[in-house]
């Protein structure tokens, strides 16, 4: 049995980030709804309340059974989780004087309490909170303060309950590292066996055990999660498995050919097909971003659908759907704010059952799950991209003919960056071509042709992003190939704008 920690989601924004600081310390973890514990399930190690957005006084604030938790389970309340402990034991929890937010130090530790253990004082915390703790209860006593915040952190007494009103989750807090691995490992007693070998093995016995000798279909995109969610299932059932590769006519240059090429090197048994006409035809004056989205994604379904439909007797659809796709994220109201689904619609409309692999990875899991596969590294470090492709980094009506605009320029970026060594440091990358022209002069003539802009990001998660401070004398040269290489382009503009407030891509 997988021995696991629960981390209860109160809606806050760190909360994934939680179980991925979790998983780097070999330990899995679930994260649930704050309501939806798993009572009886004897593989539970230890518990692990998140932030949120709400005070706890609030009252529609979120509220779990804690007499059912705490004194069962070895627990740690994260910020809103600490307040909300302290509160309901009797304590009191105020608006703070002043926002407790960014960088604090710590100048008290209890040097003998085991969630402190090899914690130095003057290490920095991220705090981030309107309210504070003002009087703990009877049975609680501090364990760490800052200079500000008195009650930095608490234990209570008789109990494996502890509270702290930093986030130790985040990169600025540079304790936090040691404070989970001594809640984990040293106060929940992980033996630290998550791995990505782990993992392979049960999920290949849970696979064949799961699908039998039943024949399971999968979308195949280029991008690393169907990708490895493939090699996965073909590991596991080999000629069973069928994968197919859409080309919707808007993936970069050679793309279609190059991916299907890798994908017949790893020994899948792959079915491509080139509906790119199909696609130009559907999307022809359209320049609306969401109907292009609309009309790209029932394409693909309606492509999909026909090609999975020669295949007989096919009972499962495999999707490369990851945990931060599955985890629900609560609003105020309660309701889900966030749903996801790899290729919508279709296992009601081809009743099919859904099989996802890699449902409980995360991203940086994913990657290690390839590795361990021994899938090659370009596939694997490949960088985000759209579903519907250069679509929407052509702002205004598709054309084939833009589309060879776009894709040659985007081909010079890429492979700039990987020559000059940049292309593992950028989150993501391409080229977007604008729905403008400007004066030019070549050759001592005046032009009046595209431009087109260079996006590149640094992120850990997409959920914000800076703009990469690539090298000048990189964009010089790559704006200079550009102009030079591709006709139809006198303009190259580079866009240095972080999300929020802007997105990475631009529809």
């Amino acid at each position: 049995m997988q021995e696991k920690i629960i981390i209860l989601d109160f809606g806050s924004q760190t909360t994934q980030l939680i179980g991925r600081r979790v998983r780097e310390l070999s330990t899995y973890c679930e994260i649930v709804p704050y309501n939806k514990f798993p009572y009886g399930d004897q593989s539970v190690k230890g518990v692990i309340l998140s932030g949120s957005p709400f005070s706890v006084y609030d009252e529609k604030a979120f509220k779990t059974e804690l007499d059912r938790l705490r004194g069962h389970y070895p627990v740690l309340g994260i910020c809103y989780g600490a307040q909300l402990m302290a509160y309901e034991a009797g304590g009191a929890v105020e608006p703070a004087p002043s926002r407790e937010y960014g960088r604090a130090i710590l100048t008290h530790i209890e040097e003998a309490d085991p969630l402190m253990a090899d914690i130095a004082v003057g290490s920095q915390v991220w705090m981030s909170h309107g309210d504070t703790i003002t009087r703990l209860p009877e049975n609680f006593s501090i364990v760490a303060s800052t200079e500000e915040v008195a009650i930095a952190a608490y234990r209570v007494s008789g109990e494996q309950t502890w509270g702290v009103q930093f986030h130790p989750e985040v990169f600025h807090s540079t304790c936090g590292t040691q404070l989970l691995k001594n809640f984990v490992v040293g106060i929940c007693g992980s033996t630290q066996s998550w791995s990505a070998e782990s993992f392979i093995d049960s999920t290949v016995a849970a696979l064949r055990q799961q699908l039998g000798d039943d024949k399971v279909v999968l979308g195949l995109s280029g991008g690393v999660d169907s990708s490895v969610a493939a090699v996965l299932l073909n590991r596991a059932i080999g000629k069973n498995l069928t994968c197919i590769f859409v080309d919707h006519g808007m993936l970069r240059k050679n793309e279609f050919r190059n991916v299907l090429h890798d994908y017949e090197c790893l020994g899948l048994n792959v079915i491509g097909v080139d509906a790119s006409q199909r696609f130009f035809r559907e999307l022809a004056g359209v320049t609306d971003p969401e109907r292009k989205r609309k009309i790209i994604g029932k394409g693909f379904i309606d492509v999909f659908d026909e090609e999975a439909h020669k295949i007989k007797d096919v009972k499962w659809l495999a999707q490369g759907t990851i945990y931060p796709d599955c985890i629900e994220s609560l609003s105020i109201t309660g309701t889900v704010i966030k749903s996801h689904h790899n290729v919508g619609g279709l296992p009601e409309k081809m009743n099919l059952r859904l099989c996802e692999p890699l449902r409980l990875l995360f991203k940086d899991e994913v990657r290690a799950v390839g590795r361990s596969l021994g899938m090659p590294e370009h596939l694997i470090k490949r960088h985000p991209f759209p579903g519907p492709g250069l679509a929407v980094r052509i702002l205004g009506d598709i054309t084939p003919e833009k589309v060879s605009v776009l894709q040659e320029a985007d081909d010079i970026f890429i492979q700039g960056l990987r020559d000059w060594g940049l292309y593992d440091k950028v989150w993501q990358a391409g080229v977007i071509l604008l729905p403008v022209q400007s004066v030019g002069v070549m050759g001592d003539e005046r032009t009046y042709e595209r431009a087109v802009a260079l996006r590149a990001v640094t992120s850990t998660d997409a959920m914000t992003a800076d703009w990469a401070h690539l090298p000048y004398e990189f964009l010089a040269k790559v704006s200079n190939d550009i102009i030079n290489q591709v006709r139809g382009v006198n303009r190259v503009c580079y866009d240095i704008s972080s999300k929020p407030p802007s997105t990475i891509e631009w529809e």
